[in-house]
């Protein structure tokens, strides 16, 4: 009975002329950029002799840019070419490869019986006997003898070379790849007036490639890049609470490395924890948007939005989604979710939560006048804090800051951003205040 040959020599079968790289990498790693893009280096060992005319790299991700392939040969080694081979093997790309020519499948007894193959569908073969017979065949009784050297078992590089000797040494490739995405996640605990906070790195892997004992990094900022996808981390700084996580500032991004190697499988999403600071002080804040006064009617009622900020930290902080909890009793409860953006350090942070339950800002018109000269509203704010504890509430009415308008009240307000009358009222718990502003507009 002759004997099939296993697969992966009828592979290397296929390729006579190739150099062999050795399957276990001597160095790994993977930058990946929250935009859908990461950075693959390797480094293996090539042993090319003499006549071998090419190099293949096996296990590229399949969704490889190859117009990004930056490979580093042994200098002896001419390189004048490279593919890449990405029309996998199939069963029924093996039978559409040997139409009109000579296989073996196995008959009823186990036997072998030779012939030539004429068509094929997903189940049935007919072929052509050495006798002239034409039979149909299961196509799972057919034994393959060669694979054609376009069909691959991963997606691979061939690099087409040339040498004049023996060589044995390290080869290192850099390639970027696609649909590998990183985001940052961050959960924030409050209890009182401090936060624990801790930021999560969340890798999404649909790039055709698992990354096995790999040394990840992940690089915040936004990097420019001409055409499809944008996106993303060199000073020594250790913050407090960054988990060894090794964080260096470079060119303008930032630049963060895993202290442990990690496993990161095809079709999947892995998650690590980057940062961990305890008691931040937090500051609570109470904001009610009022009206534009010279065109306030009647009475109107605004809700008072409620936010925290964060006192300023010693590291940064990439964009990401943070989400905000406290606990009451034994339940955890969700206070409010929000995006920040790349926030450099020593800057605070504000996070809203939510509109606030047991305060309120009414507006109302006292006086209005309007003629061709000018515009002038009297408006009356009441300020409610129907809550069990003290609240500071900032009330901001959008008004135009020129030389000819004018702010006045017996109630002490600033311009904040511009163009914001800013009031803040201090209330003690089931209190309210009442305070009136005038406001004057030359036409």
């Amino acid at each position: 009975m002759k004997k099939t040959l296993p697969l992966s020599l009828l592979i290397s079968c296929s390729l006579l002329y190739a150099a062999t790289l050795e399957e276990n990498l001597l160095e790994n790693s993977l930058v990946v950029y929250n935009g859908s893009i990461a950075l693959v280096h390797e480094k293996r060992m090539l042993d090319v002799k003499k006549n071998e005319t090419q190099i293949v790299y096996e296990g590229v991700a399949n969704t490889i840019q190859t117009d990004s392939i930056n490979i580093k040969l042994p200098s002896s080694l001419t390189l004048y070419s490279q593919q890449f081979r990405f029309d996998k093997l199939t069963h029924a790309k093996l039978l559409e490869a040997h139409i009109d020519k000579s296989l073996f499948f196995k008959n009823e007894k186990e036997k072998q019986i030779s012939a030539t193959l004429l068509a094929y569908d997903l189940e049935k073969a007919l072929v052509r006997t050495q006798e002239g017979k034409i039979i149909s065949i299961a196509t799972d009784t057919i034994i393959f003898e060669t694979i054609p050297k376009e069909l691959i078992t991963k997606p691979s590089l061939v690099w087409n070379i040339a040498t004049k000797k023996s060589v044995q040494a390290p080869i290192e490739i850099d390639y970027l790849i696609h649909n590998l995405d990183y985001v940052n996640n961050y959960i924030i605990n409050i209890d009182k007036n401090t936060a624990v906070l801790h930021g999560w790195i969340t890798i999404d892997n649909r790039s055709g490639k698992a990354f096995n004992n790999t040394q990840l990094h992940v690089l915040a900022g936004d990097i420019h890049r001409q055409a499809p996808t944008p996106y993303f981390a060199k000073r020594a700084i250790q913050a407090d609470g960054l988990l060894d996580v090794q964080h260096h500032a470079h060119e303008g991004y930032h630049f963060y490395t895993i202290p442990f190697k990690v496993n990161i499988a095809n079709q999947e999403k892995t998650q690590i924890k980057f940062l961990e600071q305890q008691d931040i002080q937090l500051k609570r804040n109470y904001t009610a948007t009022m009206s534009y006064p010279l065109s306030l009617v009647g009475m109107r009622e605004q809700a008072v939005s409620q936010s925290i900020t964060l006192e300023a930290q010693k590291f940064v902080l990439p964009k990401g989604v943070v989400r905000t909890y406290s606990k009451l009793d034994n339940n955890t409860i969700l206070l409010g979710e929000n995006i920040i953006p790349h926030t450099a350090k020593n800057t605070p942070i504000t996070l809203e939560l939510g509109k606030n339950f047991d305060t309120k800002v009414e507006e109302q018109v006292v006086k209005i006048i309007q003629n061709e000269k000018y515009a002038q509203s009297t408006i009356e704010y009441t300020v409610c804090n129907n809550s069990d504890e003290p609240k500071s509430i900032t009330v901001l009415v959008p008004f135009n800051k020129k030389s000819d308008s004018e702010v006045k009240s017996k109630k002490k307000f600033l311009y904040t951003k511009g163009n914001l009358v800013t009031f803040t009222t201090t209330l003690k718990p089931n209190k309210e205040e009442s305070f009136e502003v005038t406001f004057l507009d030359m036409k």
